[in-house]
């Protein structure tokens, strides 16, 4: 049977990508966010090779590549600001379509928007708060708080694309979200500071059992992306009044305010966490409702829009009728056990890796140091090295 509709509840980048491919394949969607408006906080920018795949598939690729920022390097540093060992993007061939791009979320978002308002099928409400779903046999619902009061919208298929404290998950599987919150604390900055003066290359990694931290540049006109450790068990406020000491104490050059200019600053703790599954029935989970992991090395943000495109190819698989709804369950089953086999120990490896370990022996110690160390001498494992990605499961060929 064709699929006449699918409600995604949450319009923030994995809804909307999942929106736009499905609009473009003439499929009506609702999609529901609570918010007034897009979600205009930056946080993460990074998208590696199978989110760029993605973002072509749903004809958003060369806009954003037009937007964004194209990386051409990332290194691992001593907080003297020394070089460890490093990864050069650099070393893919120019015309290989689907190198890492950054673009901010919040500037993705408004992209995704303008395409998917371009679609006669695709209607995107906001101040639409989903607070019930359910289904029948043939049907998905959920009950929307509206600005006109309590509504109910039916569909063949509900999608939760609504994030960490996802309603459609914990209706699904009550309160509890499987996994555990880390024993550390990190704040996330955005700052226009000179980094170039100190040889800092577009991403850079700072290893350091106490002053770990992350420094990347995610536009074009200089702004970066400072994430570093602090202290746990402080309030926010604590946290932000700490930042110029945390700065001082942590960047090159030991800046003092009004040599730097921060526009965004977040603290927030790290999570590693998994729904029991991504789908119930008609209902089903996607990115950072269905699963969550620290920011180190970007794994939740490609992770979910992988999520997306991989549910699409589900659903168009149904909708063409080459597989049955059976191919839901692979959904779940694959991404599920791709988070459990490598987003989780991966993204855990790699903030391990700022914070526990001598800096000064990682480089002849640490396993995938000593890659990247080799690779300065092959192009062939350089290429390899920064072609490193999650699995990009094609389900019509591989589960039908």
């Amino acid at each position: 049977m064709p699929i006449n509709k699918v409600i995604v509840v949450g319009a923030g980048p994995s809804g909307l990508i999942l929106g736009l491919l499905l609009a473009k394949e003439g499929i009506e969607v609702e999609l529901l966010d609570a918010g007034a408006q897009l979600d205009e906080q930056p946080r993460a920018a990074h998208y590696a090779t199978a989110a760029a795949y993605e973002l072509a598939r749903a004809g958003v690729l060369e806009d954003v590549k037009t937007r964004g920022l194209h990386p051409k390097n990332f290194a691992w540093r001593k907080i003297d600001t020394t070089f460890i060992a490093g990864v050069h993007h650099d070393s893919l061939p120019e015309d290989y379509p689907y190198k890492m791009v950054v673009l901010p979320l919040d500037r993705l978002g408004k992209l995704l928007y303008e395409h998917i308002q371009r679609q006669p099928t695709a209607d995107v409400k906001w101040s639409h708060r989903v607070v019930k779903v359910g289904q029948s046999q043939s049907k998905a619902w959920v009950d929307v708080e509206t600005p006109d009061g309590l509504k109910r919208s039916e569909a063949d298929y509900v999608v939760g694309c609504d994030g960490a404290s996802s309603t459609v998950r914990r209706e699904l599987f009550g309160p509890e979200y499987p996994g555990e919150t880390l024993n550390a604390q990190i704040v996330a900055t955005n700052v226009y500071y000179d980094f170039d003066r100190y040889g800092y290359w577009d991403s850079n990694f700072i290893v350091h059992p106490k002053n770990y931290y992350m420094a990347a540049k995610i536009t074009t006109e200089g702004l970066y992306r400072v994430t570093y450790g602090d202290i746990p068990g402080l309030s926010r406020e604590e946290y932000i009044a700490r930042q110029p000491q945390r700065y001082e104490e942590i960047l090159p050059g030991n800046p003092k305010p009004g040599e730097y200019r921060i526009t965004n600053i977040s603290p927030y703790k790290l999570q590693q966490r998994c729904a029991p599954s991504f789908r119930l029935g008609r209902i089903l989970l996607a990115a950072d409702a269905a699963h969550l992991c620290n920011p180190f090395g970007g794994l939740g943000l490609t992770g979910g829009i992988v999520d997306v495109g991989n549910l699409f190819d589900a659903f168009i698989g149904i909708h063409k009728g080459l597989a049955d709804e059976g191919i839901l369950d692979k959904y779940s089953e694959i991404r599920k056990r791709i988070w459990e086999e490598i987003i989780d120990p991966m993204s855990r490896e790699n903030f391990r890796r700022l914070h526990d370990q001598d800096p000064e022996q990682a480089r002849q110690k640490d396993e995938f140091f000593q890659l990247c160390v080799k690779a300065e001498g092959d192009s062939k494992l350089s290429q390899e090295l920064a072609l490193v990605r999650l699995p990009n499961t094609q389900f019509l060929v591989h589960c039908i």
